[in-house]
């Protein structure tokens, strides 16, 4: 007979049925807090080897895959960029540090749209598996001095780079001074995240069903496929909204949803998003310090209300 081995739950947060929760209240009452966090990456022609995961799927040299993402940072992000300026769209971005050297234009441009900036790593084709706990702690804090030294404030968020994670990694952000992170897809709204500092530190919803690569490699969606999806999230979203502030996230690559074919119903969707008087236009920190400058319920652990 096989054993059946038990692993405890992921114990980063507490459980809280969703229709319990004290009730949310965004700035000027708005129902849902929207944001796009724009993924402006870089991806090495050739990294180091890591045992647990192959960076490319093609043996060297892998062309297809890294021109297709240099075109994302020669052309798709201006397209990108231009779009979100023109519906008042601050991006978040999900930022390789190593982009701060490669590519200081295109830092540029973002910081004097008053972009955010949370940190993504060093390079999108080097991993956290197989890390010691020094070495990952080593690459949160450099990837954070570079972009802090770089656009002259310290990065709020985290994405972990091709999202891979350790057991330590929130507990190594929270310590080097972050706030929130976006590497749980657990709920639809922010919540509070156990550190074993005890500092505080949420989870700010972003969505991978939304990601634009998800939708376009992994689920093969039209591009009139996935702008239907993010209008069908936004109008639940919005709908329970009424009863409690909701956070929706749009997650792109300026290699897949700035591409020409792409982008008509990617601006679509943000015509239709940002038609809405009572949404709150915003970035993650923004989500992330206001739910913090409003303290933790005792109650339930992770929802969150404004103070009287």
């Amino acid at each position: 007979m096989t054993e059946i081995v038990q692993f405890p739950e992921l114990s980063l947060y507490d459980y809280s049925p969703y229709d319990e929760r004290p009730k949310i209240v965004w700035p000027n009452g708005a129902r849902l807090a929207f944001w796009v966090a724009p993924n402006i990456e870089f991806y090495e022609l050739d990294p180091p080897i890591n045992p647990h995961r192959q960076a490319w799927p093609h043996p060297y040299p892998p062309v297809p895959g890294y021109s297709i993402r240099d075109y994302g940072n020669r052309v798709g992000h201006q397209r990108q960029m231009a779009l979100l300026d023109k519906y008042g769209v601050r991006g978040s971005i999900s930022l390789s540090a190593a982009l701060c050297e490669h590519h200081p234009e295109i830092i540029a441009l973002c910081a004097e749209r008053n972009w955010e900036f949370f940190s993504h790593g060093i390079y999108n084709t080097r991993y956290t598996y197989g890390l010691t706990e020094d070495q990952e702690r080593e690459m949160i804090e450099d990837a954070m001095d570079t972009i802090e030294r770089t656009v002259g404030q310290r990065p709020a968020g985290y994405l972990a780079p091709a999202l891979s994670h350790s057991n330590h990694t929130i507990d190594l952000f929270a310590e080097a001074g972050g706030l929130y992170t976006c590497d749980l897809f657990h709920d639809d709204q922010p919540t509070w995240v156990n550190t074993r500092s005890d500092k505080p530190f949420v989870s700010i919803p972003y969505s991978l069903e939304l990601n634009d690569t998800i939708a376009y490699v992994v689920q093969k969606r039209e591009p009139r496929r996935y702008g239907e999806s993010i209008r069908l999230a936004f109008d639940q979203l919005y709908a329970e909204g009424a009863d409690s502030g909701t956070v929706m996230c749009i997650p792109t690559h300026n290699y897949q949803v700035s591409c020409p074919h792409r982008l008509r119903a990617f601006e679509e969707a943000l015509e239709y998003i940002t038609g809405h008087s009572d949404v709150w236009v915003t970035t993650g920190r923004e989500i992330a310090e206001y739910t913090i400058a409003h303290g933790r319920q005792q109650l339930e652990g992770n929802a969150v209300v404004p103070s009287a």
